[in-house]
């Protein structure tokens, strides 16, 4: 038994605090293990070479500075994780292992709003034919990470707004989807999870403080302080979408007058255009006609961004981001979008948070929230449970 303070403790934690910065990062050189634990150089290489021996990490060679180094990231036979993200219009799942490699991934067009358990049904059918087609051990499942687009509400694991999806009133996705797969289920809402993916793969990378915001069928934008997702005590924040512009506005769905999304999410936006591009316009399309210089989309767009603009200078007054970046089919509008919100940012933010933020698209399009929905997996996982399971050849922990 190990006793608090004693030397097998200390080295269990010291092991511990490795796993997990490799886990939430992927890959990182001996060095970079150092400066995120705070441990030795000497006692990395230790570790390093004892979870090595272990099978709980690989190591590879690279080069960091133009000298040579050694790259470490967690065994790819060391787990499972799945990602599974419910669109408004559709279904995505992932699945990837411990080393940060997507392994399948598909999707498939779903009415999300219509039905709660239509959609789980489809989720479960979906997860079962991924992992038939990789081949990969059920046993090895160490969790799904699970996203849906509305707010979840912390302390009871609901839906937060029935307003949203009508369909799943007082469902708890996490509990729905634990009961059919019988594994960890960890949730969180579209716009999190889209600023999680951001954050470990995609324009996001390398920065501490970022807001992403998803522009689709609503508007909504995750929050991460300090290298984390910072949800609010009730699990709301980030509601950027509901950020009042215009008080006599349109009535928004959450009940209020002129509220961002009422100005910028494509339910408000497409009518706009119907009468001149007729009623099967998407916001996909809008983009692409707006990048083949159709005037009516070009200035559609331009306004949308210019009110994005102004949620962006909120956001860059309260909480000074060093960097915005932009998901959903807007954010393949490139300049088109983010000229106009870096314009609304400089006239209505603080010089000083102006200048220190950068508004970038997206590098994950479509793909950010179930490569998000993989990355909240893979960081709720227990670094105490993948030890005892590798380093002692334990029985794994979920069958």
């Amino acid at each position: 038994m190990e006793t608090p303070g004693s030397q097998s403790s200390l080295h269990r934690a010291n092991l511990e605090r490795v796993v997990r910065a490799v886990r939430l990062a992927g890959s990182l050189t001996q060095a970079e293990i150092a400066r995120t634990t705070g441990l030795s150089a000497a006692t990395v290489s230790n570790i390093v070479r004892e979870l090595k021996d272990g099978g709980t990490v690989q190591v590879t060679p690279t080069s960091a500075g133009g000298r040579r180094a050694r790259s470490v990231s967690l065994s790819g036979d060391a787990g499972i994780v799945i990602g599974v993200d419910f669109g408004h219009t559709h279904l995505r799942v992932a699945i990837g292992n411990l080393a940060h490699q997507v392994l399948a991934e598909e999707s498939e067009p779903l009415d999300v709003d219509a039905s709660s358990s239509e959609g789980f049904d489809r989720a479960e059918e979906l997860v079962s034919r991924l992992i038939t087609a990789t081949g990969v051990d059920r046993a090895k499942i160490a969790g799904v990470g699970l996203g849906v687009p509305g707010p979840i509400d912390v302390e009871s694991g609901t839906l937060g707004s029935t307003a949203i999806l009508p369909g799943w009133g007082g469902i708890k996705p996490a509990e729905e989807l634990r009961g059919r797969l019988g594994v960890p289920v960890h949730v969180d809402n579209d716009a999190n999870l889209g600023a999680l993916g951001e954050l470990v793969w995609g324009s996001g990378r390398g920065v501490r403080d970022l807001a992403y915001i998803k522009i689709a069928s609503g508007v909504g934008a995750g929050l991460v302080i300090n290298g984390k997702i910072y949800r609010g005590p009730g699990g709301t924040a980030g509601e950027i979408g509901h950020i009042t512009l215009d008080e006599s506005g349109p009535v928004c769905r959450c009940g209020n007058r002129g509220c961002l999304e009422t100005f910028t999410a494509a339910r408000y936006v497409l009518p706009l255009l119907q009468p001149s591009h007729g009623t099967e316009l998407t916001m996909e399309g809008v983009v692409r006609l707006a990048r083949d210089g159709d005037p009516g989309c070009r200035r559609v767009i331009a306004d949308v961004g210019r009110h994005i603009g102004s949620g962006v200078a909120n956001l860059c007054n309260l909480l000074n981001p060093s960097r915005v970046v932009l998901g959903g089919d807007l954010a393949e509008a490139g300049e088109l979008v983010l000229g106009p919100i870096r314009e609304s940012v400089g006239r209505y933010a603080i010089p000083s948070a102006a200048r220190q933020l950068s508004v970038l698209p997206g590098a994950l399009g479509g793909r950010a929230e179930v490569l998000g929905a993989l990355a909240l997996a893979l960081s709720e996982m227990g670094d105490s449970t993948l030890l005892d399971g590798t380093l002692t050849a334990a029985t794994p922990a979920f069958t």
